[in-house]
């Protein structure tokens, strides 16, 4: 009997010591400051939030406004900003390189940015309409020229006047304009005539007669006796 309630006394929990005391006293306290702490975060958020909503509904009422940017924030300011923007049916975007310099902006649905506008913030560039439509333009009418270019095909060399009105006065109207119907555009050479194109060989043989009959009229001269006094 006695050896029982030994053993029972024995597996019985022992009184705490004063280390142990202390240990669970801290506990507590962290515990109740990690309570504290939470509490103070939940109240900071929803004040957070209100203060959102309240800015995001100022911008909508206000019809001057088609954008607003916010100072740089937190991720989780950012993350409750774009909750409150989405039930608004607002469109928002967070810009900057590095954490602590992020901010978001925000706008209306009816003026949302161009992916133009969008590259501009992102390089941290301020977004000028009137500078980008210049620029749209200009890109506009480049294309479009290019375009013309490729339809009119390779450049071609044309005569400065046309043929039939620059001899009309000389060889007359219909001759003019039989003469015109013999020239083909050719782009080293300006126009010459279709014939002297087709047949080369005929010109060379001309020109080897001109040339033969030159050199025997200089023999001629040149022989004694042949002139007349």
């Amino acid at each position: 009997m006695a050896d029982l309630l030994g053993s029972i006394l024995s597996s019985m929990e022992r009184p705490p010591t004063v280390g142990d005391q202390e240990s669970r006293r801290k506990a507590r306290e962290h515990a109740a400051k990690l309570k504290k702490m939470q509490e103070h975060e939940k109240r900071q958020k929803v004040e957070f939030r209100k203060r959102m909503e309240k800015e995001v509904t100022e911008f909508i009422q206000d019809t001057g406004q088609m954008k607003k940017k916010f100072c740089a924030m937190g991720k989780l300011e950012r993350s409750i900003l774009h909750d409150v923007v989405e039930v608004a049916g607002l469109a928002s975007f967070s810009f900057g390189d590095d954490e602590e310099s992020r901010y978001v902006m925000i706008f209306k649905k009816e003026f949302a940015p161009s992916d133009e506008e969008l590259e501009a913030y992102r390089r941290g560039e301020e977004w000028d309409p009137q500078k980008a439509e210049e620029k749209r333009k200009l890109k506009e009418l480049a294309q479009r020229e290019a375009e013309e270019d490729a339809m009119r095909g390779p450049a071609m060399v044309n005569p400065n006047s046309n043929y039939k009105d620059k001899y009309s006065h000389l060889i007359g109207k219909e001759a003019a304009k039989d003469a015109a119907h013999t020239l083909q555009a050719n782009k080293a050479y300006g126009c010459v005539p279709v014939a002297n194109k087709r047949d080369t060989r005929s010109i060379e043989v001309a020109m080897n007669e001109i040339r033969a009959k030159k050199r025997l009229k200089q023999s001629e001269d040149d022989t004694p006796g042949s002139s007349s006094s």
